[in-house]
């Protein structure tokens, strides 16, 4: 007995590396198996319920502040790509390692994909608005990674004690039935969770069919002269497409209009809830605005200009009526992102602030808050561009935080005045004599009343204003500097309509806005 167990760990010692990889190919399998299922599950369950993707929100809500900018800088407008791509990564590695665990400990690599099927469903039934059957897809996902896996590796075994004891070789067949069905269940729940989704999808259709009413306070002309057409410069509107998209949703909320509502509540006297006909009846206002991101480094592209329409914020308060004593109005998105917005601001009759629910002259993208959103000039959107909209909850700063500002962000988030240069581009080359610096300058709801750029620490050079709609947005501005041969520094600095000049004090853009002068490196010769 006691020779025949030490054969048995013998053979176990002596297994052929190859049985490692396909101890590790079957758990990645299982594994990949597990989370499709998982998929097509919360397609019919709740699409918040994916097990990868409640997984990734709540990467996202524990994230310090630091590291979420040094994604937004690193990565920009593709950060959530790079999220679930490194959390593919992660989860591979460790459907790997439970396959040679399970190969060498049974049942110790079924075990750890339990563990993680457990704290999948755990995390689902934590996300805003689950219910105990979000635990779901994480359950009955990993619970056939689990099978499967066991099925692979019961397989697998006895070919290789067999072969590290006896040396032959043994028909994996048993093996590569169990692992083909792995691949094969993971392409069929991968299709059938798209074909359930489908309904989802149908959103983009419903929107195209959507002819907004006319605005009966329309927007003002942009001025001829509001671009400066310089070969390089930005346009002084965004193009919907184009527009930056930050934000914590890495599902984009999918709302039927016919479905969706907006509550308005909290300290109020009179509570309602407005649905989307009632709505596109009222009369809805047009307005140049240009948002920006807390987390865009000086210099960014996190920011943009757009035509909105939608209806005035303050008339919806003034209909709820607020009671005294509140100060901050907490809107909540769909997917339970949250914004805390002083109510002051929101009331202010000279503040274009807008439940939105059309962007460019067409219905809001999806990926921009479809069917509504609020805009709020003069404010970061951390704390007032809530999209897929919801709820409106008049509150308190001592009672409420929006979503941001118990991660170290400030409660309060006005928009400081920034300029960037766009032409040249960092570290281009252009000709000696009259160079042509151009860009943009920003300071939304206050206005831009002059931008100045200078080289190598130089005197400043006042710029060309660009013509504007009015104060909500940003201005174009260029300038022309003569350049020796060699290479120079250029720099820029905005001073908004009330006489503030641009701060040249760096600082991040934690936990209030990045500031400090833009500068750019050129070579000229």
């Amino acid at each position: 007995m006691t020779q025949a167990t030490d054969s048995s760990v013998s053979a176990r010692a002596d297994r052929s590396p190859h049985d490692t990889w396909w101890a590790a190919l079957a758990g990645v399998l299982a594994g990949a198996a597990g989370l499709a299922v998982a998929e097509l599950v919360a397609a019919v369950v709740a699409p918040g319920a994916s097990t990868l993707f409640a997984g990734g929100a709540a990467v996202i809500d524990v994230v310090p502040p630091w590291l979420k900018d040094f994604a937004v800088q690193t990565f920009g407008t593709n950060d959530k790509a790079v999220l679930l791509g490194s959390m593919g990564v992660v989860l591979a590695l460790g459907a790997a390692l439970a396959g040679l665990l399970e190969l060498r400990r049974p049942p110790s690599g079924a075990l750890l994909i339990a563990a993680v099927g457990v704290v999948g469903a755990i995390v689902a039934m934590l996300r805003p608005g689950a219910t105990p059957l979000w635990a779901l897809p994480s359950i009955v996902g990993i619970g056939g990674a689990m099978i499967l896996l066991r099925q692979a590796m019961a397989r697998l075994r006895p070919v290789a004690d067999l072969r590290a004891a006896s040396g032959s070789t043994v028909n994996r067949r048993g093996f590569l039935v169990v692992t083909g069905i792995a691949a094969g269940v993971t392409v069929l729940a991968l299709v059938g969770s798209r074909v359930v989704s489908a309904g989802t999808t149908a959103v983009n259709a419903v929107r195209e069919k959507i002819r907004l009413p006319a605005a009966r306070r329309t927007a003002p002309a942009v001025p001829a002269g509001a671009d400066l057409e310089v070969d390089g410069l930005v346009p002084y509107i965004t193009p919907n497409q184009e527009f930056y998209r930050i934000d914590t949703a890495l599902r984009v909320p999918q709302l039927d209009p016919a479905e969706w509502s907006l509550e308005v509540h909290g300290m109020v006297d009179e509570p309602f809830t407005i649905t989307w006909d009632e709505l596109l009846a009222l009369p809805l206002e047009e307005h140049y605005v240009t948002l920006s991101c807390v987390s865009n480094p000086v210099g960014g592209d996190l920011v943009g200009n757009a035509l909105w329409l939608g209806y005035p914020i303050r008339a919806l308060l003034e209909r709820a009526k607020p009671q005294g004593g509140a100060d901050m109005v907490l809107s909540r998105s769909d997917d339970g992102f949250t914004a805390g917005t002083p109510l002051d601001v929101l009331q202010d009759p000279d503040r274009a602030n807008l439940l939105a629910i059309g962007m460019n002259g067409e219905p809001l993208p999806v990926d921009h808050g479809f069917p509504a959103r609020l805009v709020v000039p003069g404010l970061y959107g951390y704390v007032s561009a809530t999209k897929w909209v919801v709820s409106l909850e008049v509150t308190t700063f001592a009672a409420d935080q929006g979503y941001w500002t118990p991660r170290g962000w400030s409660a309060l988030g006005p928009v400081k005045v920034q300029s960037r240069i766009e032409v040249p581009r960092g570290f281009a080359s252009v000709a000696p004599g009259a160079v042509t610096v151009a860009g943009v300058a920003w300071a939304p709801h206050t206005g831009i009343g002059a931008v100045e750029v200078r080289a190598d620490d130089g005197d400043w050079v006042p710029a060309e204003l660009a013509e504007t709609v009015g104060a909500d947005t940003w201005r174009q501005w260029r300038a022309s500097i003569d350049l020796d041969a060699g290479d120079h520094t250029l720099e820029v600095r905005a001073t908004d309509a009330d006489g503030l000049v641009q701060t040249d004090a760096e600082a991040p853009p934690a936990p209030d806005g990045a500031t400090g002068w833009h500068t750019v490196n050129v070579s000229v010769g």
